[in-house]
């Protein structure tokens, strides 16, 4: 037979205190169900402090450590003044007001405290840059090497680089693209309409997207996609002992693993940032066509007079620059991984983060320059 549902009835009393009955199974099995615990909290919440009641636990069928938990945490981890219970269910709260505690408060920080804290944080930061700028020192070092003797390159880890972070990839960023071209149209229509200024969606969808979004959009994709991945590879190398083997063999890290990479990275980006910029502006040609009536034939047209070339070279040279950070940040936090799991997954997550921080803060520093330049 299965338990009785855990029930609580609260009797008033003229002369004294309210009288509370508890009856049924107050077991986990039956606490466990999300209806009857929100009805035994809401209850146990609406009474009175444990002084003012009187409890009467005889009715209980079942009590285990859970049940006992629970009335223990209501009476405030102390005892009623007045409680009728079983011998059974008298040792059963008496071992769980033996080994309950209180719960701690966490300790405030003092401003020492947050002092220390900022300058360990302050350190790790420069050790990051320091291992980064170290990164880049090695591979124009490589790269040198490279140009010394191409035949010797590591040419085939950079095709297969190509084809995963490249050709792998052109799915997810034209879909991207082409929604974020739709929706920027949409967007743009509603308020050009109000002035009459329809055509000139060209204008701004080509600016904002050749210039800006298309390089940027890449790059963040990319950098979810692939830079997680190269910290992941390089990661579970060290986790199962392939980069301490490399250095047994006398096989150099850079030249292997962050080289092909890095090339690889610079290559892809400025193509998969074209391929992303003509997905979202053929969905702003369609969006405008439908929506404001803009022709495709009207924007093909209007577009070369609309966005200087001089654009098209920045978001290619932008993305070159975006290339080769995320390759290097992914490879940084994979480089840094400890052997164990956790600490894989805290360098994945932390090497996406970082790498979309960067772009976003170098795509920033591009938009400032070349605007006082006059680009």
């Amino acid at each position: 037979m299965p338990d009785a549902l855990p029930t609580l009835t609260l009797q008033p009393a003229p002369g004294g205190a309210p009288r509370a009955v508890l009856g049924g199974s107050w077991s986990a099995a039956r606490l466990a169900d999300p209806i009857q615990w929100q009805q035994i909290s809401q209850g146990l919440a609406d009474l009175a402090s444990p002084g003012a009641v009187t409890w009467d636990l005889r009715a209980i069928t079942r009590l285990d450590h859970t049940g006992a938990q629970l009335l223990w945490n209501t009476w405030g981890h102390q005892w009623p003044a007045q409680l009728q219970w079983q011998p059974g269910q008298r040792a059963m709260l008496e071992r769980v007001a033996r080994f309950s505690i209180a719960a701690v408060k966490p300790a405030r920080r003092t401003l020492w405290q947050l002092f220390l804290r900022l300058g360990e944080l302050l350190w790790l930061l420069w050790d990051h840059l320091v291992g980064l700028l170290a990164l880049t020192g090695q591979l124009l070092l490589d790269v040198v090497a490279l140009l010394r003797a191409p035949r010797r390159g590591p040419w085939r880890d950079v095709s297969g680089h190509l084809f995963r972070i490249g050709a792998r990839a052109l799915p997810v960023t034209a879909l991207v693209g082409f929604t974020i071209g739709v929706v920027l149209a949409y967007l743009m229509s509603r308020q050009l309409r109000l002035f009459g200024a329809d055509t000139f969606i060209v204008n701004i969808l080509g600016l904002a997207i050749i210039r800006e979004l298309g390089p940027m959009l890449a790059a963040i994709l990319i950098a979810g996609r692939s830079g997680s991945a190269i910290t992941a590879q390089i990661g579970v190398m060290r986790v199962t002992e392939e980069l301490d083997a490399m250095r047994v063999m006398g096989i150099a890290r850079g030249y292997r693993l962050v080289l092909p990479r890095a090339i690889a990275m610079a290559i892809a980006m400025p193509l998969i940032s074209v391929w992303t910029t003509l997905a979202a502006l053929l969905g702003g040609m369609l969006a405008a066509d439908v929506v404001l009536g803009v022709t495709p034939a009207y924007f093909f047209a209007t577009l070369p007079r609309a966005v200087a070339i001089s654009n098209l070279w920045l978001a290619l040279g932008k993305s070159v620059v975006f290339g080769l950070l995320i390759a290097l940040i992914g490879c940084h936090y994979g480089l840094r991984v400890k052997p164990n799991t956790e600490s894989l997954g805290q360098g994945t997550t932390a090497s996406v983060v970082t790498a979309i921080t960067v772009v976003l803060l170098v795509d920033a520093v591009f938009a400032v320059v070349f605007r006082n330049l006059g680009l």
